[in-house]
């Protein structure tokens, strides 16, 4: 009787110690989803008392809102412009890193790169702000020195160099996150694997292909798929670069600076609560494509 007594006390303390958390959860996660779509089936400024329903007109103007498709498109190309020199420089310095070899300094390393990714994203947009200054910045003045532009350049002037530019700052800050992600992945690999292959004569390219790639396959796709759920909700850096505008030409505007601006700059929340579900639904969908694929390969490996 008394250890059924025990067992009984230590469940409803189990208990006790996860109220917290579904309390939380409720509070600051459950409550604002649905009062967001809520507020999405509705006109509303944010200030008044009357909330008038609209059912789904907001969504309906959202699925013709070009502007809203020009955000996702922006989104996009700038994360894809980010995302894949940070692949593949991430890997190829965990391998490195992960290798037999000895390298000195490898922990400082280690440490010296995943340190862009500690600093806050509108502290390091303010940072390449002044950097690329068209009258002051650090940039032209090593350009106009080293001779290789005629005159400074108005760097945000262009389409072109505005997306590089915020690129270049979210490759910046993300490899070094990367790298230690890879790296992880590649010391779960068994050096067994390597060495039956050193034995029966396979080069390190043919190793690398063989054997790292297949198993380091999962470790890839997860990075890709929680970069594409970060990128996807990119704010701070053009935000901070355009103030807020999305210049040149909207072409810097992103998914989730249109859901703030159309919100909280021109007041009004239902329409930016729907992009908001747009966005959300949108992620999802690329979610599950991913996750989808990585059970797919996984299985096939």
């Amino acid at each position: 009787m008394p250890k059924k007594k025990n067992r009984v006390d230590k469940g409803r303390y189990g208990i006790y110690f996860i109220i917290p958390y579904f309390v939380v959860f409720l509070l600051f996660s459950l409550y604002p989803i649905i009062y967001t779509l809520i507020i999405s089936l509705e006109k509303w400024d944010g200030m008044s008392l009357n909330q008038t329903f609209v059912g789904l007109k907001n969504y309906v103007t959202l699925i013709h809102d070009s502007l809203f498709y020009q955000a996702i498109a922006n989104t996009l190309i700038m994360w894809i412009c980010a995302v894949i020199p940070q692949m593949v420089l991430a890997l190829l310095l965990a391998v490195l890193f992960n290798s037999a070899k000895k390298i000195r300094g490898k922990e400082f390393f280690r440490a010296a790169m995943y340190l862009p990714n500690l600093v806050t994203p509108a502290a390091v947009a303010v940072l390449f702000v002044f950097l690329f200054d068209w009258q002051t910045g650090a940039v032209n003045k090593v350009l106009l020195n080293l001779h290789l532009i005629k005159e400074p350049v108005n760097w945000f002037l262009s389409e072109f160099s505005s997306r590089g530019i915020m690129s270049l700052i979210s490759w910046w800050m993300w490899f070094g996150y990367s790298t230690i992600i890879f790296g992880a992945g590649l010391n779960n690999i068994p050096a067994e694997l390597y060495e039956s292959a050193s034995i029966d004569g396979a080069t390190p390219w043919e190793s690398f292909k063989s054997i790292t790639m297949p198993l380091l396959k999962p470790t890839l796709l997860f990075a890709a798929v929680t970069s594409l759920i970060g990128g996807m909700q990119t704010f701070d850096i053009p935000y901070v670069m355009t103030g807020g505008q999305g210049n040149p030409n909207n072409k810097t505007l992103t998914v989730v600076m249109y859901l703030y601006n159309t919100a909280f700059q021109n007041s009004n929340y239902g329409y930016g609560s729907a992009i908001g579900y747009g966005l959300f639904i949108l992620i999802l969908i690329f979610s599950i494509i991913t996750f989808k694929f990585i059970n797919r390969n996984v299985e096939n490996d």
